[in-house]
């Protein structure tokens, strides 16, 4: 398993799952710019196999179209409840428990409804989790901007809590005191999972 990590404008993130023997890969969250994952792809020699969107919300999709245009034989991954159109013919819509591979990389997805009805994760070879903005590093995302729904939310958090403790979560934003942390912590430090039912949830500050 291999993620390359790649912080684009402020505090976005950016993703790019690869295998080496392989040459096949997965950008995701393509926003703000994509020069970095280019360059990664072109230095690595990588073919792209998939465009994967978490959610619909433009600091993580601006650049979807023109990486398609510039990768035409990639599929372009989106939720099922993903609303926004896309300049982008074929796209693969993204069921609960959808499987997915990047040469001997096994992808798994879950639905993650709550900062967008559209929201989505990616689970990579049940080692890492790539959130979005459903879970931040210390935090999760926000429920109250057009279709957040905290109810929605606290459930997906759950949903991801219930993962091996070992996975390691990648966020959708530079927020917190690390890149990355592996879940044990995050259920440990983080209060939003620790929050023990809907009503906690919703009065965390």
């Amino acid at each position: 398993m291999s993620i390359e990590q790649i912080k684009v404008g402020f505090d976005n993130f950016s993703y790019i799952i690869y295998d080496l023997i392989n040459k096949e890969s997965a950008v995701i969250d393509p926003s703000i710019n994509i020069n970095k994952q280019v360059d990664f792809l072109k230095a690595k020699k990588l073919d792209l196999k998939y465009i994967i969107n978490t959610h619909h919300h433009r600091d993580h999709t601006l650049m979807s179209d023109k990486l398609k245009k510039m990768y035409p034989e990639a599929k372009l991954i989106i939720s099922e409840t993903y609303k926004r159109r896309l300049n982008i013919k074929s796209k693969l819509k993204v069921s609960e428990g959808l499987k997915l591979e990047i040469g001997s990389i096994h992808l798994k997805f879950l639905l993650t409804p709550g900062h967008t009805p559209d929201g989505l994760c990616i689970i990579v070879d049940d080692k890492a989790i790539i959130t979005g903005d459903t879970l931040f590093i210390d935090n999760c995302g926000r429920a109250d901007l057009p279709g957040g729904n905290i109810n929605d939310l606290f459930n997906s958090l759950q949903k991801i809590k219930q993962l091996s403790d070992d996975i390691v979560v990648y966020p959708g934003h530079d927020y917190g005191p690390k890149l990355f942390d592996s879940l044990i912590n995050q259920k440990k430090t983080n209060k939003t999972l620790l929050a023990r039912n809907l009503d906690e949830f919703s009065k965390i500050p």
